[in-house]
């Protein structure tokens, strides 16, 4: 069924009762040309556009839980490409274009809102640090605006402008930037996957992989074995985990990242707003609630939980910039698994295992880099070559040097 005002109307008239499901629930096939281990927004975009931009249309997702059970339905929804490294630039930016047609590609509301993201500077030496990455974005073609301390004022009053220790001084403002509804990238994808001939194999934990001379034919999972041509990892906060399965071990680490909501609100925060002096960002949702995060955990977990000094730190942040928020209750809070890589760049690119292929390492930048994500692991499966964008995301350059290293921390990943 294609989704339209008339089908809306349609299903109005009868109660809504005509509805079919979004996607169907197959029983894995013994073989798939490609299989892709993962059923969060990466593994469903790559399996999307298998399909639709390189007619592979024999591909399963497997995923052990249900469909966005994962960091997809566990991240603050934010979408923006204001980066400034060669490696990130390019691929973000990709990666906002195919948010801007993606409810018209995938024929589903992902609710993208292009409100804007403001990061907010409190120095002169900050302020020209976003000036140089500004400059860098207009000369690919990104938008960019650098505004005083009187043009943040007139967009955000509310803002603490005077705070002894982190005075704002104005901001770095990508305009196309905002927000997307996480549940329904994930349903949007697996939608359109599915109607392209995707199968998608919910509650199938992958427990091994299948080898034949030195190569990956395949994967086990808790629903029996399935045979592939070419396998795909993407599965984010895990990858260490399932890597070991393969008798790999990778550049990364997995850290727990917070995120939190406040109760219902009148409309107030326009945009997304991030605060320079600290780790902390904000926006609102169509729900009214605050949505809003910082750090991640310090230590090394797998747990979707986090403690009690990094909410305190998330808090403290915010009543540093906005000291308003003091007056919300927090509804809840909830946490993700961050494959946190050593550079804070990701990786997309084959493992030295031959049939075996990696998309992980993505820090903070996994929601918003879902459809480009999808994309060029696609057509790294497709054509065993790096999509044009991705071809310094290869895991060699731990190897070799030529590191992207957006925030300048080193081999640090509980820094990214």
């Amino acid at each position: 069924m294609t989704y339209s005002i008339a089908s809306l109307v349609a299903g109005a008239l009868t109660g809504h009762r005509r509805w079919k499901p979004a996607w169907r629930k197959p029983e894995p096939k013994p073989s798939y040309d490609v299989v892709v281990v993962g059923g969060g927004g990466h593994g469903l975009a790559t399996a999307y556009h298998l399909a639709a931009t390189f007619g592979i249309r024999n591909v399963a997702v497997v995923e052990k839980g249900w469909i966005g059970s994962g960091n997809a339905g566990r991240n603050t929804t934010i979408i923006r490409s204001n980066y400034l490294l060669p490696g990130n630039v390019a691929f973000y930016e990709l990666s906002m274009k195919l948010w801007e047609r993606q409810e018209a590609d995938l024929n589903f509301n992902t609710m993208v809102s292009q409100r804007g993201v403001l990061n907010l500077y409190h120095s002169d030496s900050q302020r020209d640090a976003y000036a140089r990455r500004g400059n860098s974005m207009r000369l690919n073609g990104i938008d960019a605006e650098l505004l005083t301390r009187e043009e943040v004022m007139a967009r955000h009053p509310y803002l603490d402008y005077d705070n002894a220790r982190f005075p704002i001084r104005g901001g770095l403002l990508q305009r196309r930037g905002g927000t997307a509804r996480h549940d329904g990238v994930v349903w949007g994808y697996a939608r359109a996957a599915d109607r392209l001939g995707v199968d998608i194999i919910e509650n199938a934990e992958v427990t091994g992989f299948l080898r034949e001379g030195g190569r990956i034919v395949g994967v086990e999972t808790s629903r029996g074995a399935i045979r592939a041509g070419k396998v795909g990892m993407a599965v984010a906060g895990n990858t260490s985990r399932v890597a070991s399965l393969a008798g790999l071990r990778l550049p990364i680490e997995s850290h727990v990242l917070q995120a939190f909501v406040s109760e219902g609100l009148k409309p107030t925060v326009d945009g997304v707003i991030t605060f320079g002096a600290g780790h902390f960002y904000v926006s609102q949702s169509d729900k009214g609630g605050l949505v809003f995060g910082g750090d991640i955990d310090g230590y090394n977990s797998y747990a979707q939980r986090g403690n009690l000094p990094v909410i305190r730190d998330v808090c403290e942040g915010g009543m540093a910039v906005m000291p308003m928020i003091g007056r919300a209750r927090i509804l809840r809070h909830w946490g993700g698994i961050m494959d946190m890589s050593m550079d804070g760049s990701p990786i997309i690119d084959r493992t030295p295992i031959d049939g075996l292929y990696l998309n992980a390492g993505w820090c903070y930048g996994g929601f918003k880099a879902t459809p480009a994500s999808g994309m060029t692991f696609a057509h790294l499966l497709a054509r065993d070559a790096p999509h044009p964008t991705a071809t310094l995301l290869t895991l060699d350059r731990f190897r070799s040097g030529a590191v992207v290293d957006e925030k300048g921390m080193g081999a640090q990943p509980n820094l990214h």
